[in-house]
């Protein structure tokens, strides 16, 4: 077969003769074909040439593969007439004429027959590609190339220019250039020029094509896999969308744009980091070298809306009489842990049962990076601290728990345990401060108990196990566990009380349970959030502090 390519700037076509075998398209290492442009990825394309046919196939390229005029999904077979479109490189694969092919073969070895394409296992089809997405995207990075040219960003953020002032500029400077391209008639039909105005502001200044997810509801989790691939989750469920970053540099300077407000940083010696949004949203990134996608970023958005019991109750979070009890035991200064796994929902929890605590009482939260939203007026709110470039400077949450206790508090809320702090914050629940509140990833509340144990022993104290049980027994009073459910719904499993020790053993019983009886139509799960018939063992204190409860609830 003979290979033609029509390479950009070039004048004349170029063409090779190519054997039956696999041939991969591409800008990367792995490409026999390489094509060194940037609109071509690594891995773009699979071409197979067998007994004087070839066939090719995408392979989920950022840009598509296009065999006349039309993107492809699947493996397409190529005929004489096919015009392969890669990026802006044409290829054209033709029969080589007997003349043409070098005289008589030699006879050889016959070399192993690669195995039949038609036999590997078949990957699913590539997503289409949207030709005027492309398009726009194309024109976007161009007018952003004139803006950087135009306006060096970098200088008049070190100039000390508010943010206002530097949005203002680059507003005005943006809609110069589009103003020009469009009286020039450089822009092409179809494209509109307020949305590239916005695309090309959220690239410069803000978060990139991120913007509209995190503007957008319905997205409960952003998760960028390297600069092509981008996945929300909406109602529990992953999507992937079709939004795009031109390249790695441009997922890196949504990165840095996150983290530098902070006073963190990213880079090969700290090649992973986690952050906040303006909004308290979590974020978690990771770059090359530990990234083989290149930079990630994970965004696990909040609610914009302050989540209410009515909202967790319409949910099917939990129920009436759940929430009730829970903010009588948030008000009697129980010590309270909630567990779960990732994605449960704990923080979100945490969040509301903060909002029981009266506003008359000081409350201190340490956490990694801060993201709980407290309502009362008299909070202290401590956040972490990583090392800086020569690893020093480090301010660890241990180190903060242990300080907040010179700060006279009247609640402590952490918003995570997962290390030697659980020691502290347990010796804290124990000696005056109670009414803690914190959260712990565990797959059950019996499993929080052995979490809580291991956690004490990477504080570097050799304590007997006896010793730490019984630190557990005394601290602890309620745990509630939340789960995130098949069909992608978030619910409290359990609510347990821990109510002492029995030998070696910590002794617990659930108050409420969540009991699953099937799947709907839609694959949603049924079940109810009930009583189990079990009465807390502080119930008779209730009248004593002045705090009335039907005990009905705890009836089944």
């Amino acid at each position: 077969m003979t290979l033609t390519l029509l390479k950009p700037g070039q004048a004349l076509p170029a063409s090779e003769t190519i054997a039956d075998g696999n041939y991969i398209v591409g800008r990367g290492p792995a490409a026999k074909i390489t094509l060194p442009y940037a609109d071509v990825s690594e891995r773009h394309a699979l071409i197979i040439v067998r007994g004087g046919a070839a066939k090719i196939e995408d392979l989920k390229s950022a840009n598509g593969t296009y065999v006349d005029g039309q993107p492809i999904t699947g493996v397409v077979a190529l005929s004489e007439d096919s015009i392969v479109q890669i990026g802006s490189t044409v290829l054209r694969l033709t029969q080589t004429p007997p003349e043409q092919a070098g005289g008589e073969k030699e006879e050889s070895a016959p070399a192993p027959h690669p195995q039949p394409y038609e036999s590997r296992p078949q990957e699913p089809p590539a997503r289409r590609i949207d030709p005027q997405a492309t398009l726009r995207r194309k024109v976007r990075e161009q007018i952003q190339e004139e803006l950087i040219v135009r306006m060096d960003l970098k200088r008049l953020t070190a100039s000390g220019i508010d943010r206002e002032g530097l949005e203002r500029q680059a507003k005005d400077k943006i809609s110069e250039i589009v103003g020009e391209v469009i009286k020039s008639g450089r822009l092409p039909r179809g494209i509109d020029p307020e949305r590239i105005k916005k695309e090309v502001f959220d690239e410069a200044l803000r978060l990139g094509p991120l913007e509209d997810l995190l503007a957008d509801d319905s997205v409960t989790e952003i998760m960028v896999n390297g600069p092509h691939q981008v996945y929300v989750e909406r109602g529990g469920r992953l999507q992937l969308t079709d939004l795009q970053f031109a390249d790695d540099a441009s997922v890196l300077a949504i990165i840095e744009r996150i983290v530098a407000p902070l006073g963190r940083r990213i880079d090969e010696s700290q090649p992973y980091v986690d952050a906040r949004l303006k909004d308290g949203s979590r974020v978690n990134a990771i770059i090359p070298p530990l990234s083989l996608v290149g930079p990630s970023i994970t965004i696990r958005k909040f609610a914009k809306k302050k989540l209410t019991v009515e909202d967790f109750i319409r949910f099917g979070t939990w129920n009436a009489d759940a929430a009730a009890f829970m903010e009588v035991c948030v008000k009697l200064r129980k010590n309270i842990i909630v567990a779960g796994g990732t994605g449960s929902g704990k923080t979100t929890l945490l969040n509301l049962l903060s909002s029981f605590i009266p506003e008359t009482e000081r409350i201190v939260t340490v956490e990694d990076a801060a993201e709980l939203k407290l309502v009362q007026p008299h909070v202290v709110r401590l956040e972490a601290r990583p090392a800086n470039v020569e690893g020093k400077g480090a301010v660890t949450i241990r180190d903060l728990v242990k300080n907040c206790l010179r700060m006279r508090p009247d609640r402590i809320i952490v918003g995570e345990c997962r290390g030697g702090e659980a020691l502290d914050m347990l010796q804290a629940m124990n000696t005056g401060h109670d009414g803690s509140l914190t959260t712990v990833h565990a797959n059950s509340p019996r499993d929080v108990v052995s979490r809580l144990e291991t956690m004490v022993l990477m504080s570097g104290m050799d304590l007997p196990s006896r010793a730490i049980r019984e630190q557990i027994a005394s601290a602890v009073d309620i745990i509630i566990h939340e789960s995130r459910l098949a069909d992608g719904s978030r619910k409290v499993t359990a609510i347990t009380e821990v109510t002492g020790m029995e030998g070696q053993q910590i002794v617990m019983q659930d108050l409420f349970t969540f009991r699953q009886t099937g799947v709907d139509d839609n694959g949603k799960i049924v079940g109810a959030f009930k009583p189990t018939g079990a009465m807390p063992t502080f119930f008779d204190t209730l009248r004593s502090r002045g705090i009335t409860l039907d005990p009905r609830i705890f009836q089944p």
